[in-house]
């Protein structure tokens, strides 16, 4: 009974060895498992047959710089230009019909934002390329000055010493020794791969030295740095090139933040001061005529921007919406109603009605006629033009007044912005298969501002093509095949050339039912 015992001991003994041995393995072929899979680095690189991983900044090749010299009044660094604003605002009466959008789905441009071919599609050289860097290794650990990944605007954001000044235009993050030189050349507008856009904006230079010039100012907030370039002066451009881009960049500062701005123009700033001033409480900094170094902690180079007249809350570091938008641009005016209110609220107020009309392509030719059509059905009704001088703050109340806005696709329908949430934004689409076009420009962004968006195509006989062109011509029996042709022939055809005349007994419908929805 002894021996068996003794042999039933040691039995037992030699399971739980074994037991122990298999944990161990166990332990150390899973902890194995975990640092190849999840941290290769640490294993010596031969073994994995790996090689260690260096990230390298963006780069830019060398671009030709454009400069302004206007001088806006009420901005730093400026002196009288009122000739300048004269010559300034002749030009830009031209930019309104010719300016463009290059970053957008579509192969062409519309009148909001103009023209463009496949040679001005062309990648303008700011985006990738190195240049002038040091060490082409860097720390793994700390992000480079500038992004280039976004799909729409190259930015870079910068902390420490940081050191402004025009002469040249240069942006420099003053460091030890210790990190690698950057230099970056970009453009700080919107409109990545834009060429003809981008011509007009001037080249800032970011990069990190040693040393830099010595500070003449120093401010306590951060700089954000920006362009006014490009294709504004086109109301369009105007607010999805800057006054969208600047609310999503500047709004989380609760105005402490130092705008530092080229090409700007004494009769444009003017008109949006209302905006600036509601985004900071200091004083503009001209980039391109102040001769001062000012220098920083914390700068920001470019703006945020998304698609066309719209934004993703989910792809915004703050969750911004166009909702926030158009609230903001109703608090910027001082406008009275922010939500439409039903008719059977005011039971003495008649609904109002805004038509929109234009006085060179793609016109009203029946005005009077539309008036009438929408008095017969209650509507009190207003007609407005929106040119380049117009007053934004009287023509946001007159907007802001009403309950519908109507007009045919163009510049001009950029107004939705001061209507109150639930409103009603009627988009004429003319002749030649636009109505993707319409929705991109302004149907994504009237929606997600909680309009009640709706799109009216119109039919052959509500074109004035019809007086050009004979019915069997290919504008009529396959409009389609002139978007494979080039934007230039497609806007030259039914941009250009094209006018409407609205039939107010097909269009009464589509009024009526903005009534209904102003009784749900």
């Amino acid at each position: 009974m002894a021996n068996k015992m003794k042999l039933a001991r040691n039995s037992n003994r030699e399971s739980h060895r074994f037991r122990l041995v298999v944990f161990v393995i166990g332990c150390f072929l899973v902890s194995m498992t975990f640092i190849v899979v999840s941290q290769p680095q640490s294993i010596p690189f031969p073994i994995l047959g790996l090689k260690p991983r260096v990230h390298v900044a963006p780069s830019t090749p060398k671009a030709e710089q454009t400069t302004h010299s206007q001088q806006p009044g009420g901005v730093s660094g400026q002196n009288n230009a009122t000739e300048q604003s004269k010559q300034e605002i002749g030009r830009d009466n031209e930019t309104q019909e010719r300016s463009m959008k290059a970053d957008d789905p579509r192969t062409h441009q519309d009148e909001v934002g103009g023209e463009i071919n496949s040679a001005q599609k062309e990648t303008f050289p700011s985006t990738t390329d190195k240049l002038g860097v040091g060490d082409q290794k860097m720390n793994s650990e700390r992000k480079p000055l500038c992004d280039f990944s976004h799909y729409r605007v190259n930015r870079c954001e910068m902390e420490g010493d940081i050191r402004i000044h025009r002469n040249p235009s240069s942006i420099i993050s003053v460091e030890s020794t210790e990190r690698s030189s950057e230099s970056y050349r970009i453009r700080p507008y919107p409109r990545k791969g834009d060429k003809i856009a981008l011509s007009r904006v001037t080249e800032v230079i970011v990069k990190s030295s040693k040393e830099g010039p010595q500070c003449s100012i120093n401010h306590d907030v951060p700089a954000l740095v920006f362009s006014v370039g490009g294709y504004t002066g086109n109301l369009f451009h105007d607010f999805t090139d800057v006054m969208l881009p600047i609310f999503l960049s500047a709004s989380q500062y609760n105005g402490e933040v130092q705008f530092v701005i080229t090409e700007t123009r004494p009769w444009w700033m003017h008109k949006y001061v209302p905006v600036f001033r509601k985004l900071s409480r200091y004083e503009i900094i001209d980039f391109d005529n102040d001769d001062r170094v000012h220098c920083f902690k914390h700068a920001v180079v470019g703006l945020r921007a998304q698609m066309e007249f719209s934004v993703d809350p989910s792809q915004d570091p703050n969750g911004y919406s166009m909702v926030d938008f158009g609230r903001f641009m109703r608090s910027v005016y001082s406008l009275e109603r922010d939500t439409m209110t039903k008719i059977e609220e005011h039971p003495h107020r008649k609904p109002r009605l805004a038509i929109i009309s234009r006085q060179r392509t793609r016109k009203f030719t029946n005005i009077p006629e539309i008036v009438q059509m929408a008095r017969d059905l209650g509507y009190e009704v207003v007609v407005e033009e929106a040119g380049i001088s117009t007053n934004v703050s009287q023509f946001a109340e007159v907007i802001n007044s009403c309950d519908v806005l109507m007009g045919v696709h163009g510049a001009g329908l950029t107004n939705l912005v001061f209507l109150p949430i639930n409103a009603t934004i009627i988009q004429i689409v003319p002749w030649g298969g636009l109505e993707g076009i319409a929705m991109f420009d302004f149907g994504h962004g009237a929606k997600a501002m909680k309009l009640n968006y709706v799109q009216y195509s119109i039919n052959v006989d509500e074109s004035t093509l019809t007086e050009i062109y004979p019915r069997d011509h290919l504008v009529f029996q396959n409009p389609m095949s002139f978007h494979r042709k080039g934007w230039e022939l497609l806007r030259g055809t039914f941009m250009d050339k094209q006018n409407v005349k609205l039939d107010v007994n097909r269009f009464r419908d589509v009024l009526w039912k903005a009534l209904e929805h102003m009784m749900q």
